[in-house]
């Protein structure tokens, strides 16, 4: 077989490929064979065709499909090791020649992994804004659990007050026609924080079980459905049931209904440990990630729009699926966001990532990082342990599934590799800015910011 590489620039290369045409024919016989096999060919047993029969049967070019389908990936592999080709993404074929009874000729592309110019650490200082613990912490997390621990009880004897929760039949109209999605049976709607247009939640307090009435509101100037924005509307609207909040006293008695606790001391004690862990957890949470956003912002690397689009279309990937789990519709998000600005959005996480994770690669290679197999264990058997499974069903899973052996193993290399980070960069912590104003220079491309945060790989199922 004969392999020519040729580097077209910095980050990609041309792979140029001819297989003799002895290994070609073995093969396409093989392929032949393997199809006759699975093919029923009137006057002949399966598997027992001859190959002009088969040809004729199925086409010479889907034989030839699936010979390159069998032969590129091992060749590929080859001429990528033999010529030390540090890849992204797989040889795309962007010619071939494939005539049986001669050599096979293949003309591949392939992204390489782009240069990283790494900053010295022991320069890179990082000022982390301190998480401090609030003077009203304990009260608001005590507030919590008053909260977690109300009640919603039915009330028949009384209208609706504004701090109720009602379930109610409605359905909207503008201009006599019906409001798409402008209607719902059994809704239950918290008057005290409602999400529906201004002044409906108003209008259904004071009313009681089983009335029908008529609410009228008028939608936003700005609305997102520029044919309903600016226009009355008109609701009819019946109550089938209202249910009161029914707050409990932060007493002993609340405090025991929490958990092993005697008293409220005891619960306020244990909640102050918590709301100390929490401060930690924080801290380090932010000083991993200054250190993190710092190297990245200081590591030199040109990364190629490919990879960054290769990465946009697999985070609006992880946003649709999520947007369908909860039961919300990505069609109309987009609607409300706008395409281009959902695709800007999805650039710049998609670039920051791909940065980050060439920086990463580039730190391992530079300080020799690895994941040792006794590591790689140890780690399945913290998370069989976690889940009550037995090792070697934990095992067994991952052997059957390379995805998540990957991620694993990604996930170790990425804790060592800031372990590593942490010994060498000057941390700072500094007072925190005002919330207001990092709210304000975070608000862009909230939407979708909040679509792709980050959830907990579950590497293992317990099925």
């Amino acid at each position: 077989m004969k392999i020519d590489v040729e580097k077209s620039d910095a980050n990609s290369a041309t792979i140029a490929l001819e297989i003799e045409a002895d290994k070609v024919n073995v093969e396409y016989n093989k392929v032949c064979k393997r199809l006759s096999q699975r093919l029923n060919i009137p006057g002949f047993r399966r598997g027992k065709a001859p190959r002009q029969v088969v040809e004729k049967a199925v086409g010479v070019d889907r034989i030839k499909q699936e010979v390159l389908e069998r032969l590129l990936p091992t060749v590929f592999a080859d001429a990528i090791s033999e010529h030390q080709l540090d890849i992204v993404a797989p040889p795309q074929v962007d010619e071939y020649k494939f005539e049986t009874g001669s050599p096979l000729v293949v003309k591949a592309s392939v992204e390489l992994r782009p240069d990283v110019k790494l900053p010295d650490l022991t320069t890179v200082k990082v000022d982390v804004p301190k998480f401090e613990r609030g003077d009203d912490a304990l009260d608001e997390e005590l507030n919590i659990i008053v909260e977690r621990m109300t009640t919603l009880e039915p009330v028949v004897d009384r209208a609706a007050t504004d701090t109720d929760f009602v379930n109610i039949n409605f359905s909207g109209t503008v201009e006599g026609q019906a409001i798409r999605g402008g209607s719902a049976k059994n809704y239950m709607l918290d008057l005290a924080n409602s999400a529906f247009i201004e002044g409906f939640a108003e209008q259904v307090a004071g009313h009681k079980i089983g009335e029908e009435f008529k609410v009228n509101v008028t939608f936003p100037g700005d609305y997102h459905d520029s044919q309903l924005a600016g226009k009355p509307a008109e609701f009819q609207v019946t109550i089938n049931e209202i249910k009161e909040k029914v707050v409990p006293e932060l007493d002993d008695d609340l405090a025991r209904k929490c958990g092993p606790y005697d008293s409220l001391e005891q619960l306020k004690t244990e909640v102050g440990k918590f709301i100390d862990n929490k401060v930690d957890y924080e801290n380090e949470f932010r000083k991993q990630k200054a250190i993190i956003d710092a190297l990245v912002d200081a590591a030199e690397v040109d990364v190629p729009d490919s990879m960054v689009n290769r990465e946009a279309k697999v985070l609006q990937e992880e946003v649709q699926q999520r947007f369908k789990a909860q039961g919300l519709n990505w069609e109309q998000f987009v609607d409300q966001q706008g395409g281009q600005s959902i695709w800007d959005n999805l650039r710049d996480e998609a670039l920051r990532r791909v940065q980050t994770s060439l920086t990463f690669g580039a730190v391992a290679k530079d300080a020799n990082i690895v994941v040792t197999e006794a590591e790689f264990h140890q780690e399945i058997a913290q998370l069989a342990r976690e889940k009550g499974m037995d090792e070697k069903q934990a095992m067994r899973q991952l052997a059957n599934n390379a995805q998540a052996a990957q991620s694993l193993n990604d996930l170790i290399l990425s804790r060592k590799i800031i372990a590593y980070l942490l010994e060498r960069v000057e941390v700072n912590y500094v007072d925190a800015p005002d919330e207001a104003d990092e709210g304000a220079s975070q608000a862009s491309g909230a939407a979708v910011a909040s679509a792709l945060e980050q959830e907990e790989y579950e590497v293992l199922s317990e099925d």
